[in-house]
């Protein structure tokens, strides 16, 4: 599995951001592009420790189960419900959206996983840096291609 960490994965998820437009649009799904990297900033957040939401029951009760959908190698399935916090719903500028993602994507991989949330996923629950940086490849990864990139 790809890891955000490793400086050739992060440059493939920035290349692909770069290939993003203002009029990119959606295969599946509600948001549009400036959403989506919004969402996708939010999410950087809370890997970074910038954002604790709180963990919800449902998490609590099969979070540790199904852990793995997080970080292994499957793709995560299309019209995946998110953390209700980084759900974005108004207008979003799309420059501005995508300056702000990359800058994050970037500063997390220099940070690298020492500078990790301890924080618990609001569903998945305690995650390791290892598992934080798979993951958050896969989430990007996820989203780029909802959007064809």
């Amino acid at each position: 599995m790809k890891n955000i960490y490793h400086p050739l994965h992060t440059e493939e998820i920035l290349n692909r951001i770069d290939k993003l437009s203002p009029n990119s649009k959606p295969e599946w799904g509600k948001m549009k592009v400036a959403q989506m990297l919004a969402h996708c900033s939010a999410f950087q957040d809370i890997a970074m420790g910038h954002s604790s939401p709180a963990r919800g029951w449902l998490g609590i009760l099969i979070g540790n189960f199904v852990k793995p959908m997080f970080y292994n190698d499957k793709p995560v399935a299309r019209n995946m419900s998110t953390i209700p916090t980084i759900l974005i719903e108004d207008e979003r500028e799309f420059e501005a959206e995508k300056e702000k993602l990359k800058e994050k994507i970037i500063t997390f991989q220099h940070n690298g996983p020492e500078k990790c949330t301890t924080h618990p996923h609001a569903f998945f629950g305690t995650l390791t840096p290892e598992q934080w940086g798979k993951g958050i490849y896969k989430h990007l990864d996820h989203h780029l291609k909802q959007f064809g990139v």
